[in-house]
């Protein structure tokens, strides 16, 4: 949504100044907006592997998305974790061996669909509770284990973000390369009246124009959208992280969720009253 009334202000600005005294028809260049064009599509294409095109093209609509990691998004996470724990805690190890190895029939997994139905997210916890399950654990080597899967995945998570970036970074280029192309036509009509070799230096401006206006009004947003969704698609990670690792450290469920809560942004994070009220309330139904 603000993306779009980003786009509505940056328009309004450039061209709504612009027409105060001059005519909006001279910047109607149909052939320098299909080589800006072209060409961006072009490096977009000529600089990527697929499936780096196609994680691109898959999250840039995302970002007209709001997002789902809010304060109800993480108490879910917390109290599901919770639920295993206390399980574990109660019944043994052994007891959730059902649940990590089918979550949507589990009876735990499948009270938190927005969980479940996150692939990486109910992977990501399945994995190491089985590993908990399987036998003893070495603490420090799992946490090692679990930081170079986050930077692998968060890396993955950022590329489109990157590759974004990069595109934006080359339109101004583009702009000049066609501006350039407009310059060498005019070149070529240098016995034309004055009036009409202004016109087509006009028309050859417009393409340096247009590369700057559509790298940083248009492209540069949605590169900066993308890498802070990667970015906050990340501390859910980092939370299950700090909780299992504090449960596999010997602390109560009660208290390891306390360390997932703590790694939370301020602004989602629930507070510790919330929290507590929140799993009993459900420990009630």
């Amino acid at each position: 949504m603000f993306l779009i009334v980003g786009y509505v202000i940056i328009l309004a600005s450039a061209l709504g100044t612009y027409a105060i005294h001059g005519s909006l028809l001279a910047l109607w260049v149909p052939t320098e907006y299909i080589a800006i064009v072209g060409l961006t599509i072009g490096y977009f294409v000529a600089a990527n592997n697929i499936s780096i095109i196609k994680a691109t093209v898959a999250a840039v609509p995302g970002i007209l998305k709001g997002s789902k990691f809010n304060k109800a998004f993480y108490i879910d996470a917390l109290a599901m974790l919770f639920e295993v724990l206390a399980k574990v805690r109660k019944e043994g190890l052994m007891s959730i061996e059902g649940d990590i190895e089918n979550p949507e029939a589990s009876p735990i997994f499948s009270k938190y669909p927005n969980l479940v139905h996150d692939h990486h997210i109910m992977e990501f916890v399945t994995d190491y509770l089985r590993m908990m399950v399987g036998g003893n654990l070495n603490t420090v080597e799992i946490e090692s284990l679990m930081d170079v899967e986050l930077e692998t995945h968060h890396h993955e998570a950022a590329e489109p973000g990157h590759v974004v970036s990069a595109v934006a970074g080359a339109v101004p280029a583009f702009g000049i390369v066609v501006a350039v192309m407009g310059v060498v036509n005019v070149m070529g009509s240098v016995g034309s009246p004055p009036a009409v070799l202004g016109k087509m230096i006009g028309g050859a401006l417009v393409g340096t124009f247009l590369g700057i206006l559509i790298s940083y009004g248009f492209v540069e947003p949605v590169a900066k959208l993308l890498e802070q969704k990667a970015a906050e698609e990340g501390t859910i990670y980092k939370c299950i992280k700090m909780v299992l690792l504090a449960s596999m450290s010997g602390y109560a469920p009660q208290v390891a969720i306390e360390f997932g809560r703590k790694t939370l942004d301020s602004h989602s994070r629930p507070s510790f009253r919330e929290l507590e009220e929140e799993l009993k309330a459900r420990k009630g139904k």
